[in-house]
């Protein structure tokens, strides 16, 4: 797998998580938008949302009330930093250096890939969510 093959820009088609008992979760509603970069220099970006997110009341993005920031924080993620592909094991290692969660800088996101022409799907080793576990498989398409 030569970086080539994933360079360039990925829409997002869906994101399936399950909990370890195998339920469905949908963090970013059933129908999340995305886009995932891949640069020639190893630089990558994502950003998922939440098409349904609500709108805060004041139109000030710095006057929301708690609960608005929370489902705002909890409706997007995005990150950026430097990636790496280890073929052999069939994964690509995104290099946080920003992101809107704190706890993921300075951090490898290890994602599973396969990659099928224009397009790419990507899957979560279990991630922490709500005191519980969940692997998520996200589809994307070329641009």
């Amino acid at each position: 797998m030569r970086m080539y093959d994933f360079v360039g820009s990925w829409k997002l088609v869906s994101v399936e998580s399950r909990d370890t008992e195998g339920k469905p979760i949908y963090p970013y509603g059933v129908k999340p938008v995305g886009m995932i970069v891949y640069d020639s220099r190893a630089n990558m970006s994502v950003q998922i949302m939440n098409p349904d997110r609500l709108e805060f009341v004041s139109h000030d993005q710095h006057d929301g009330s708690f609960e608005e920031i929370k489902l705002a924080f909890e409706g997007y993620t995005a990150y950026y930093g430097k990636y790496e592909i280890n073929e052999n094991d069939g994964i690509v290692i995104h290099q946080v250096m920003g992101s809107m969660y704190p706890n993921r800088i300075g951090k490898d996101q290890i994602r599973f890939f396969k990659l099928n022409g224009d397009e790419l799907t990507l899957t979560t080793p279990p991630i922490a969510y709500r005191g519980s576990q969940r692997i998520s498989t996200l589809k994307w398409k070329r641009m």
